[in-house]
């Protein structure tokens, strides 16, 4: 509780410096721009999260979502399969990825930092060739009930004018059923007691090798629901940029947000509030001015003094509660 409150400062201390530096930052247009950025990118975080909380890792986040991005408008326009199953084949194509990285890294006994190096630059690699590297959109024929799924907004009745858009509504819903997964059933207890120690875990009766697939299995889902959500939203896909550098954006957030690299820790809430975080913090560099070659020096800084600081707290209620057990034990 401690450190979601810490991170949850955090974001209200970036957010309250840049609305008094730039009042546009509190706009309703800006607001919904950055809500719906950081429901996409909270999506993929989610699914770092899970991967991290084992004690992975996953960089192949941003090409699967290229991929997914490079093709669909393939799969619906080019070859005119309705879009319903056209998003049954990308989802399915996402999970069959998650399933071959898992199944690499349990019976293989591969490295989770080769194994997904390799899927970067693989599905990279084919979101290229397949689009012989050109920019590809949905054309004329793209069905705009479709797009609302990326593009829509509901409206709050009372807020000025304010509309959520609606990847917040999925945002909202995963992260429910991840936070009910994670915390709430014996299947979550088994992924954080994995993440501290696969060992014991192993002696104690867990299938380790189970709940490492289905949580890369899940990470690689959570990219197909994003990578869908990013292709509708721009409506186009250039396959050697789109999603490069979303599997850092992911893993920061998700780092920020609690999860340990060690593995055994992690918080869906918090995760969520480093991906705010790191949005709120792009969102200001454009709104301040700021040169966006120093984009990246910022938000690594930010996130460099965020995780010092609660490594700082980590080890201060560590040693906390170890001198309570030596004052017990002296009693």
């Amino acid at each position: 509780m401690i450190k979601l409150l810490g991170i949850l400062a955090l974001l209200f201390a970036v957010c309250a410096t840049t609305a008094k530096l730039n009042p546009d930052f509190l706009g309703v247009y800006n607001i919904q721009n950055v809500v719906r950025w950081t429901s996409l990118f909270g999506i993929i975080s989610i699914g770092a999260a899970f991967v991290i909380i084992t004690g992975g890792i996953d960089l192949s986040i941003g090409s699967v979502v290229g991929l997914v991005g490079c093709v669909m408008p393939i799969l619906l326009v080019n070859k005119g399969w309705p879009a319903w199953l056209m998003l049954l084949a990308v989802m399915g194509m996402a999970l069959l990825i998650g399933l071959i990285h898992g199944l690499l890294i349990t019976k293989m006994r591969l490295q989770p930092f080769v194994v997904t190096l390799c899927g970067l630059l693989i599905y990279r690699g084919i979101g290229r060739w397949i689009t012989n590297d050109r920019t590809i959109g949905f054309g004329s024929e793209f069905n705009d009930n479709l797009r609302l799924v990326a593009t829509g907004k509901v409206h709050i009745p009372g807020l000025n004018g304010f509309a959520m858009p609606v990847p917040a509504f999925i945002l909202i819903a995963l992260v429910i059923v991840s936070a009910l997964f994670l915390n709430r059933t014996i299947w979550g207890r088994h992924l954080l007691a994995l993440g501290r120690s696969e060992e014991a875990a192993r002696y104690s009766g867990i299938r380790t090798d189970r709940l490492v697939i289905l949580a890369y299995v899940i990470c690689s889902g959570m990219a197909g629901i994003a990578g869908i959500l990013f292709a509708l939203d721009a409506n186009a896909v250039q396959p050697a940029s789109h999603g490069s550098f979303y599997e850092l954006y992911a893993i920061a957030a998700a780092v920020l947000g609690g999860c340990s690299l060690r593995g055994g820790e992690g918080s869906i809430i918090g995760v969520v509030i480093g991906a705010a975080i790191m949005r709120v913090l792009y969102n200001s560099i454009n709104l301040l001015g700021i040169p966006t070659q120093l984009e990246f020096a910022i938000i690594g800084s930010v996130i460099l003094l965020g995780v010092v600081a609660d490594e700082i707290v980590r080890r201060a209620l560590r040693n906390r509660a170890a001198r309570k057990r030596l004052k017990r034990g002296n009693e």
